[in-house]
């Protein structure tokens, strides 16, 4: 990745682009059947950036068709395992020779600063691309030990036609934790993007068919979820669908496996994740910084946020003023500034329910020791609310915004009893300088993935995803991803004489 650009030249970027925002299936773009369009937004000022293809369930029908024709003849779940991998291998090149444009066709699209999806998105994109192509012809299938009289196989194949929904939050990289590892399982896809953020989502399919990704193996369907989410999830001819996104969306995928087919459903969904520090943590300014990533990083539109800080009181005072210091440097604005850290809210609604949040602590007479208030059009300060209890909303409900809410606890047991009193189980991290009381801790914290010393979802070798209700079905990310996306077979050969005998009879 080359040196961040100015603002200006950021804009001057921008006025050039001309996103493609029709449907893209059967290895080409297509408008929707009805002819029917919807406008998606740049959340940072209010203007249309394109209108894209607002389709239903006819056009989820074709893509689902020319899916399963693209499987069932073998063009790419057929292919030799290296040849896939080389055409994956060619799209991470496209990728990176065309990230600036769609670093900023990112920020543009969802609101997100230019300087993380320079830096973080577009960089992770092509490593999760990569390193799942690599897997590709390195990961082996297996024999059973049964004995000298047969042979037992344990093999894996695709599970067939893949549907994915992705979330708004980060739409590239949630596109990468999908597609990556189920086309290198050797499925065929239909994705649907979330409606705020398409285009992105088209931008990739149009340089995988470029790379030579045969057609129909890759489709993109845009439109909200009522109108393609639910056919994709209820559609006969899907073998599994992948959702990332909130609980309440997440159950409706598993009543639609019900009424449908049965389909395999993995589901990432909510958290409310807490950072825990206790009395004896060290280098308290290097835990305010990371407590301030945790709870702030992409505005808090992050399903791993630390959005509950649970510190224990001997060290309170000292740590909420160094994270007020850290704060400062979390500057909010227009998201293709490289200065800023934060950008918009991605749409009115969310705005209105994470304000929603502010005017709750507010009323609750909580201590706002920085932020608490919005800024002209969607954007929202970065806000530490004090004081607050672990029953109250501020602490249970997911904000999915730039706001921390403070509980105080006495003792490292009360610590872990607050972090576990959640019907979430998606993340976490401890702060203690206490080796035994960090491992003790990641083990009795419900969570998927805990962090020691440090706010993190790991890295792609890492296997990423819930307890309770923050997860379910399987994992994103490490050589665990592709279970999901494959099936077990067992092939069973009889070596035994009787078994030759009665073939020669």
């Amino acid at each position: 990745m080359s040196d961040l650009l100015t603002l200006e030249e950021y804009q001057a970027i921008a006025a050039e682009l001309s996103p493609a925002a029709m449907s893209f299936v059967d290895g080409g773009f297509r408008p929707a059947l009805s002819g029917n369009t919807f406008e998606t937004i740049n959340p940072a000022n209010g203007e249309t950036l394109a209108q894209v293809a607002a389709c239903n369930a006819q056009d989820v029908d074709f893509a689902v068709s020319k899916a399963r024709e693209s499987f069932e003849d073998g063009r790419w779940s057929k292919m030799h395992p290296s040849d896939r991998k080389q055409v994956l291998i060619e799209l991470s090149k496209l990728i990176k020779r065309n990230s600036r444009e769609l670093a900023v066709l990112e920020s543009l699209d969802s609101g997100k600063p230019i300087l993380d999806c320079e830096t973080i998105d577009i960089p992770e994109f092509i490593h999760t691309l990569t390193w799942h192509a690599e897997a590709i012809d390195k990961i082996y299938d297996q024999t059973a030990p049964v004995g000298p009289d047969a042979i037992a196989m344990v093999v894996r194949e695709p599970i067939g036609v893949v549907g994915a929904v992705l979330p708004w939050n980060f739409p590239l990289l949630m596109l990468a934790w999908k597609i990556a590892p189920a086309l290198a399982s050797g499925c065929s896809m239909v994705v649907k993007p979330a409606e705020q953020t398409s285009l992105t989502a088209l931008r990739i399919a149009e340089l995988a068919s470029e790379a030579g990704l045969p057609k129909g193996v890759l489709n993109v369907i845009t439109g909200t979820g009522v109108e393609v989410g639910e056919p994709l999830g209820l559609h006969k001819d899907v073998d599994m669908v992948t959702f990332t996104g909130s609980t309440q969306t997440g159950r409706r995928f598993l009543r639609y496996s019900a009424d449908s087919n049965l389909k395999k459903v993995v589901l990432e969904l909510g958290g409310k994740n807490p950072c825990i520090v206790l009395d004896d943590a060290e280098d308290l300014d290097k835990v305010a910084e990371q407590v301030c990533a945790a709870a702030f990083w992409n505005m808090g539109e992050n399903c791993s946020a630390g959005s509950r800080l649970i510190v224990q009181e001997g060290v309170k005072t000292q740590l909420l003023e160094r994270i007020k210091a850290h704060v400062r440097d979390w500057n909010t604005g227009d998201p293709l500034d490289p200065t800023k850290q934060l950008g918009a809210m991605i749409d009115k609604g969310h705005f209105a329910k994470v304000n929603s949040y502010l005017d709750e602590g507010k009323s609750q007479g909580y201590d706002a020791i920085v932020g608490g208030q919005t800024m002209d059009g969607i954007f929202i300060q970065p806000t530490v609310f004090d004081g607050v209890k672990n029953n109250d909303k501020l602490a249970q409900e997911e904000i999915f915004g730039p706001v921390l809410s403070v509980i105080t606890v006495a003792s490292y047991d009360e610590a872990i009893a607050v972090a576990n009193d959640t019907e979430y189980g998606l993340a976490a991290s401890v702060f203690t300088a206490n080796a035994k009381k960090a491992l003790r801790a990641a083990q009795a914290i419900k969570a998927g993935t805990v962090t020691v010393n440090c706010f993190g979802e790991g890295d792609i070798t890492t296997p990423f995803g819930g307890y309770k209700q923050s997860g379910f079905g399987g994992r994103d990310n490490s050589v665990h991803a592709h279970d999901q996306y494959t099936e077990l077979k067992t092939i069973w050969v009889d070596l035994s004489d009787d078994a030759v005998d009665a073939c020669v009879d």
